[in-house]
């Protein structure tokens, strides 16, 4: 364990991708981001926050990586929000988001996207 308040704890992830490996979780029971309320959602970032700092001053690191899977198709693997905190190294092959460089969309289809987001919220 490595925080515990009224809404979230933090321990550090059974799987060290690389040393300092930590989640962050709700205590309440929050499939994911998208069921997350703004009282749990406030405590989870605060305790993010705490945890990533502390990752930050207590492993060497070229930056860090926040990650939340939701569904199948993005491996989620655990029914319950949970906010992974990993200390990255140089080319330490984790978390690659793009398998290659994708192109720049053009300006009307952001504009396209955007509208679609917006009319959804």
């Amino acid at each position: 364990m490595i925080w515990e308040d009224e809404r979230t704890i933090a321990f550090v992830d059974s799987r060290q991708a690389n040393p300092g490996h930590a989640l962050v979780v709700p205590r309440a029971h929050v499939r994911d981001a998208r069921e997350l309320d703004a009282e749990t959602g406030a405590a989870l970032m605060d305790t993010l926050v705490r945890v990533l700092r502390a990752v930050d001053r207590a492993f060497p690191n070229k930056g860090l990586s926040v990650w939340h899977s939701i569904g199948p198709a993005a491996f989620q693997e655990v029914p319950h929000l949970h906010l992974h905190v990993i200390p990255r190294r140089e080319n330490d092959g984790l978390l690659r988001v793009y398998p290659a460089d994708p192109e720049d969309a053009d300006e009307e289809t952001r504009t396209h996207v955007a509208r679609r987001i917006r009319d959804c919220l």
